[in-house]
């Protein structure tokens, strides 16, 4: 009897081949060690996935964001294993991401121990890791039921089997590594000799897998304000018992979200009248308030909920907003592609915004220009505005630039408080498994454009690289030049975003490039419960998203 072949595209090229042979196979990934998945329809699939219909088909490597999400997820498992497997006594919880790596906070030790040698146990992991990756052990993936998963899921927490408990599915897939076992929540490499170049570093009350061995080891000053909000707001979640997805799942279905949400929120408060009695304690001094973040972090809403606190402690806030100060059109970069740059600082006419923080902070006069949106152009002069702050006013800006030297170093250092406003989801899926604060971000946007700025989701993802590439340039680099660090994420916010950006994604059309994103987003709200907005305050950050908001925008 004849063999069956079935036809696939590979790279516009017609190959036949016998049905379940994977896509590693296909794309003769052994032969090339950069291939470490693949991409069907704009799905991404992993290199072992079987092939029994006609598919286009092309590698993904290791170098793209694609590759690199399969690359991070599959040396999380091993390091996840040599925790497992060799250090027993001591028991890690996946943390923040900075660094090209991922902090996993040392939770405590079997014998109760508080002195570590950090440096002595990063070392013996780092090695044990080596070890394992010249070993090339194998990875299976699975698919059981739900309950057969329950069952034979190495989780020292629970918190697996927790997030299980509200599973949409009737079957989970769990990949293997000899005899220890983990939930899989997306492609992995069909080895560990996939993971080399990682190594393991010491950090404050933790370690780093740091998924580039020759980037430079951090130094924790580098990063104090982030690692100190970091750990406040992880300790925070653990007080009020929603540190993972199942945890939220749970509070969500006994009906206590409602409390969830009103602590969150409070939380949000109670930092914001502290900072506003910081700048209240120099008032004197201070003439200027830079305020800073990421795309989506909820700068807008932040601003204006410290503006009421500010007025509340007797103090005029005059806000003037960055946009205004925007070149023409045809006056700004481009980049290598030949299009606009939008996050380059030099979009901004610098010298005349200079000269204006200058002049009001020495208690001059300026003539406030105006930018038109729809003309792509600055309105002319005799239509802006003067200003000249008042005794008892401070000067409020916000925007992506509102750190950099460039900016605020037009006004002396005692005159500005500068403030970096960040979404640092510290929730986490399960204890091995973290959610990228890109990721949420990018779910904050996609809801709010898709209804408010009638932008697709499809052309939100499709913009976002280049978002992200300015923050990376722009914004990062001067996070710890702050006064202080506000973090915007909710506890609960993915579960209420999940009601719009659900139908959203959606419409994604699967022969669109987006799709490749949508699909891991689809796949990522799975997980959560979905909360109703009803129970959000008015003047909630959120509500800057998903509209209803007492601010007007």
């Amino acid at each position: 009897m004849a063999e069956e072949y079935i036809n696939i595209i590979v790279n516009n090229e017609v190959m036949s081949i016998v049905p379940k042979t994977t896509v590693g196979e296909a794309l003769h990934a052994q032969e090339n060690p950069e291939i470490i998945g693949g991409l069907i329809s704009n799905d991404v699939v992993g290199l072992s996935t079987p092939l029994n219909v006609p598919v286009n088909l092309a590698p993904v490597f290791r170098n793209t964001r694609e590759g690199r999400q399969i690359f991070n997820r599959t040396c999380s498992i091993l390091l996840e294993y040599i925790l497992a497997v060799h250090f027993k006594n001591y028991h890690f919880q996946v943390g923040q991401a900075f660094n090209q790596g991922c902090f996993y906070e040392l939770i405590d030790t079997e014998d109760g121990s508080t002195d570590v040698n950090l440096e002595k146990l990063a070392a013996d992991i780092d090695k044990a890791i080596c070890e394992a990756i010249d070993s090339d052990l194998k990875f299976v993936t699975k698919i059981h039921s739900v309950e057969t998963a329950c069952v034979i899921l190495n989780d020292r927490s629970g918190s697996m089997v927790r997030l299980l408990e509200t599973w949409p599915y009737s079957q989970a897939a769990v990949a293997s590594l000899n005899h220890f076992h983990i939930l899989q929540y997306g492609p992995i490499a069909p080895s560990t000799r996939y993971c080399k170049g990682i190594r393991i570093v010491p950090y404050p009350q933790g370690i780093i897998l740091q998924f580039n061995r020759k980037r430079p080891i951090p130094n924790p000053k580098d990063n104090a304000r982030f690692i100190s909000t970091y750990h406040d707001n992880r300790n925070w979640n653990k007080m009020i018992g929603v540190s993972t997805v199942g945890d939220l799942n749970e509070a969500v279905l006994n009906g206590r979200i409602s409390d969830v949400i009103r602590m969150q929120e409070g939380l949000h408060e109670k930092n914001i009248i502290k900072i506003a009695d910081q700048i209240a304690q120099r008032r004197d001094k201070l003439r200027l308030i830079c305020i800073a973040g990421p795309s989506s972090s909820g700068k807008t809403t932040f601003l204006k909920r410290l503006s009421v606190q500010l007025q509340v402690a007797g103090i005029d806030p005059v806000t003037i907003s960055l946009d205004d100060y925007y070149r023409n059109i045809d006056e700004r970069p481009r980049d290598s592609q030949g299009n606009i740059d939008f996050e380059a600082l030099e979009c901004l006419d610098i010298p005349l915004l200079t000269q204006h923080l200058q002049t009001l902070a020495e208690g001059g006069e300026v003539l406030e220009p105006h930018y038109d949106f729809k003309l792509s152009r600055r309105v002319t002069e005799d239509k802006f505005t003067p200003l000249r702050l008042k005794p008892n006013q401070i000067l409020l800006i916000e925007g992506i630039h509102g750190l950099n030297p460039a900016i605020t170093d037009a006004v002396p250092e005692q005159a500005r408080f500068r403030i970096f406003v960040s979404a640092l989801t510290q929730l986490i899926i399960d204890e091995h498994t973290r959610i990228p604060t890109s990721d949420a971000r990018l779910l904050r946007r996609i809801v709010r454009d898709r209804r408010y700025r009638k932008t697709s989701a499809a052309d939100t993802i499709d913009r976002w690289p280049s978002v992200r590439r300015g923050e990376q340039r722009n914004i990062f680099p001067y996070q710890e030049h702050c006064d202080v660090m506000f973090n915007s994420a909710l506890v609960y916010e993915t579960a209420v975003l999940k009601t719009f950006a659900w139908r959203y994604l959606l419409e994604v059309p699967r022969n669109s490039p987006s799709r490749v994103r949508a699909q891991p987003l689809l796949r990522f709200l799975d997980l959560f419960v979905p909360i109703f907005p009803d129970d959000i305050p008015s003047n909630s950050l959120l509500r800057e998203f998903i509209g209803g908001s007492n601010f007007s925008y």
